[in-house]
């Protein structure tokens, strides 16, 4: 089971560009590419997509 879910619906952001696609069930936004950048995504609100978010903050990035 995975324990990490967030549920079906959201978006999926690059961390990079910050382009956002709609999220699609059953397919970890990690395994999706950025249509702009070609960087990994990351899953809206998730754990990861916090750190990034609050290093961008630490480093005055928008």
């Amino acid at each position: 089971m995975n324990t990490h879910s967030i549920g079906p619906k959201g978006y999926c952001v690059c961390p990079k560009c910050g382009e956002k696609v709609l999220h699609q069930a059953g397919k970890p936004c990690g395994e999706e590419t950025c249509p702009k950048c070609g960087s990994k995504m990351v899953r809206e609100g998730s754990y990861h997509h916090q750190l990034i978010e609050e290093k961008k903050k630490e480093r005055g990035v928008k």
